[in-house]
């Protein structure tokens, strides 16, 4: 019994090495609504001051199911650097099925996407404010289920 718990112990303790690669800064999931994804509703992440001055990495992480409509998704990211009130804006088009109408993304049932936003060069200390919203034609989106944004050092 004491060799099967001291086993599983080390599995866990390499299994949280391993998932933890120290790089990574935020990385936070948000829900939409069960009934869609209005188009006024923002989801918003507040990334917290940085340890390090350097560049680092940015991506939008997108859940959806297979009641989704679209092949595309058009995400509009607003960022807030401070200290400085640094604005920045950028539009995001997601493909999330091929030509043939095959999904891109991974899993069953529930597909995951992960698209490279951006590299931005930060300074220590600063911190960001994060704004995602859908500027697709169509008001309410069914289909989505999260959306998430992560930032690891380069």
């Amino acid at each position: 019994m004491r060799r099967a718990v001291k086993v599983l112990a080390a599995a866990a303790a390499a299994l949280l090495l391993w998932a933890c690669d120290g790089r990574t800064v935020y990385d936070r999931y948000r829900p939409t609504l069960i009934d869609g994804w209005e188009k006024n509703d923002t989801l918003v992440y507040d990334v917290p001051r940085l340890a390090a001055t350097g560049p680092y990495r940015q991506e939008i992480g997108v859940r959806i199911s297979g009641a989704y409509p679209f092949t595309g998704l058009s995400l509009l990211v607003e960022q807030t650097v401070e200290p400085g009130h640094r604005r920045r804006a950028d539009t995001l088009s997601c493909r999330l099925y091929d030509d043939k109408g095959n999904i891109l993304g991974r899993g069953i049932g529930s597909y995951q996407y992960d698209f490279i936003l951006a590299d931005a060069y930060l300074h220590k200390g600063d911190s960001l404010h994060v704004v995602i919203r859908h500027i697709m034609k169509r008001e309410i989106l069914p289909g989505i289920s999260d959306i998430g944004f992560r930032m690891t050092r380069k």
